[in-house]
């Protein structure tokens, strides 16, 4: 890949992933607003637990695609300094295809299967 591509491939990532959050952002509102004027007691709720639920789940995703946003502006950088296709733990090139399919990518496949998951 070309660094034009890279570019247009990375700008693709954030496109999606700021419209990811933004959508993720006023399904927690909404989850927030609904239960405004509802019981605060979720223990004895019958649907307190599934609104509490819901609202970490919906929490959980943002952070995730926060993370990710984050995980973009590093590639951007990374590319900036002529290191894009560098993997961060092991000092390895990254594999063309695995940057092509997942353009923030931090590290080569070996190292990401190495990895612990979060």
């Amino acid at each position: 890949m070309d660094e034009s591509a890279i570019r247009r491939a990375l700008d693709a990532e954030r496109a999606v992933t700021l419209s990811r959050i933004e959508a993720m952002t006023a399904d927690f509102d909404g989850i927030v607003s609904a239960v405004a004027g509802m019981n605060g007691d979720d223990e004895h709720d019958p649907e307190g637990s599934t609104v509490a639920f819901e609202r970490a789940q919906v929490a959980a995703l943002l952070d995730e695609a926060r993370s990710y946003q984050g995980d973009i502006e590093r590639a951007e950088a990374r590319l900036a300094a002529g290191a894009y296709a560098v993997c961060e733990a092991c000092g390895a090139g990254i594999a063309p295809d695995r940057l092509a399919a997942r353009p923030a990518v931090r590290t080569c496949i070996g190292c990401a299967l190495s990895l612990p998951r979060r």
